[in-house]
């Protein structure tokens, strides 16, 4: 009977592990990352931003979109990553953490990811230009890479906050 249940159990976590799941992947100087899907509202040019006095570096300032005002964040100089020169593809995804709404500037997106939780590796216990508890783990695609990206903890939403709050 205990053999049974525990065959019960191993069903249901392979059932969780093979749900599909969706990242949007974009890059960040050379790298690439990406961010769970249901949190990206929508995929925007960079626009004009107003920027905040005593701010962050990363915080690039306030945006309007649609009467809406939006924080807009820089990820390349929040991770410490060198942005592309010359780069027409920089983009803004605008995404919903716990009902705020961000902006944040990346060097382009790529595309969307579709894989199973089976198909994340765990983060490799080495030291990275990004801090571990920023990452889902890492999803591995033929011969490349990508980081799965905690967007919250990435940007300490706590900081945001106070960001917008400044700007109201």
């Amino acid at each position: 009977m205990n053999e049974e249940k525990m065959n019960q159990n191993l069903s249901i976590v392979d059932e969780e592990n093979s749900e599909l799941q969706r990242f949007l992947e974009f890059s960040l100087g050379d790298e690439e990352y990406a961010i769970p899907l249901l949190s990206v509202r929508e995929v925007i040019s960079v626009p004009e931003t107003t920027p905040i006095p005593k701010a962050p570096s990363h915080f690039l300032g306030i945006m309007n979109l649609r009467g809406q005002v939006i924080s807009v964040v820089d990820m390349r100089t929040k991770l410490k990553i060198k942005a592309k020169e010359n780069n027409s593809e920089e983009s803004v995804i605008i995404v919903d953490l716990d009902g705020m709404n961000l902006g944040i500037v990346v060097d382009s997106i790529n595309k969307v990811l579709t894989f199973t939780l089976k198909d994340i590796n765990e983060v490799p216990e080495i030291e990275t230009q990004v801090n571990a508890e920023y990452i889902y783990g890492v999803y591995r695609k033929e011969d490349s890479l990508t980081v799965l990206l905690n967007v919250a903890k990435v940007l300490d939403i706590k900081d945001v906050n106070a960001m917008a709050k400044k700007a109201a």
